[in-house]
């Protein structure tokens, strides 16, 4: 089966542009890689990378064809203002988010199988007056849905975020029930349903050092995390935790997880960089569409340089591929 998946290169100041001409040189089999994009900012991206490329424009009707070598499907998004590489413009945001926008809204309608999405700059966006934390947050609003949750996944690894883009003192007030019941059930749902796991395991840290060491650093594990899991627990769910975040990294306990549910950015995700970046997959769960993302950022001081490593593209394209329904 031949799967047309839509990517979106993100800020073209930095290295999306890089990352779509440059998998255009050793397309993934089967895959129609359909770019929404300004094809004058990618033919000036492939000449500066000295790469011959070839945008031809996406069809709807036409019945979807594997991209060859050199070419990519293209589906044109007019820029605001002329690019700088490697210099942020907040001129371009709204450009950035129509080509998030429309590509979003042609996988809602079942037009591509699914989004693969490249880096923003969520301080450029937010310079241009648009509120944005992220695009699982703004997704989640695209979808029309109460909630979505980040995960990212490596070898051997998924690791999920019950909160997201927040400063880590907004984290404790964050951490209610309400939430965690709607992540928790997010999780083991799309564990079940895009990841095939019949029964999932899953391991949930504590917000505080030693997961509160029995409510001497914290009781948000006894008054707050604790009685959540009781309850899933009670319906079957296999949860096992509130554990420690420094300890439960260890080979002995990720062995019996499908996945680990971590409190906040910082406390999951430098584990989960260290094992794979570069080879991870940013994975948006609670979506009606199916949707991931390289794992890194903008990376302006290599953008156009030409040093720049796409296996993160690759892997997002084959998790995305993985997850649509046979």
């Amino acid at each position: 089966m031949i799967h047309r998946i839509a990517i979106t290169p993100g800020d073209p100041a930095g290295i999306g542009p890089d990352i779509c001409a440059l998998i255009s040189r050793d397309p993934p089999k089967n895959t129609e890689l359909v770019v929404f994009a300004d094809r004058t900012i990618l033919e000036a991206r492939a000449q500066k990378l000295g790469i011959s490329i070839s945008l031809k424009p996406y069809v709807r009707e036409e019945a979807p064809t594997p991209s060859a070598i050199g070419e990519l499907s293209l589906v044109q998004i007019n820029k605001k203002a002329d690019v700088t590489i490697g210099e942020l413009n907040a001129v371009n945001s709204p450009y950035v988010l129509e080509s998030l926008e429309l590509a979003t809204q042609k996988v809602l309608d079942q037009e591509l199988d699914a989004v693969v999405t490249g880096p923003v700059h969520k301080g450029i966006i937010n310079d241009a007056g648009i509120d944005f934390s992220g695009h699982t947050e703004y997704l989640a609003g695209l979808c029309k849905v109460k909630r979505s949750v980040m995960m990212l996944a490596t070898d051997d690894l998924r690791v999920a975020l019950a909160t997201t883009h927040i400063p880590l003192s907004e984290v404790p007030n964050a951490i209610t029930k309400s939430l965690l019941r709607d992540v928790i059930r997010i999780l083991h749902g799309d564990l079940q349903k895009r990841f095939y796991i019949t029964k999932p395991t899953i391991i949930i840290s504590g917000l505080n050092p030693h997961a509160g060491e029995s409510g001497h650093l914290g009781r948000e594990e006894i008054e707050v995390i604790q009685p959540v899991l009781t309850e899933f627990q009670k319906q079957g769910m296999n949860l096992i935790g509130p554990l420690p975040a420094d300890t439960l990294f260890s080979s002995s306990s990720l062995d019996k997880a499908d996945a680990v549910l971590s409190m906040y950015h910082d406390q999951g995700l430098p584990v989960l960089k260290f094992k794979g970046f570069g080879k991870a997959t940013n994975i948006t769960l609670g979506l009606p569409i199916i949707r991931t993302s390289v794992d890194h950022g903008t990376a302006l001081d290599k953008a156009g340089t030409g040093e720049v490593d796409i296996g993160s593209l690759y892997q997002a394209i084959a998790a995305a591929k993985a997850m649509i329904k046979k």
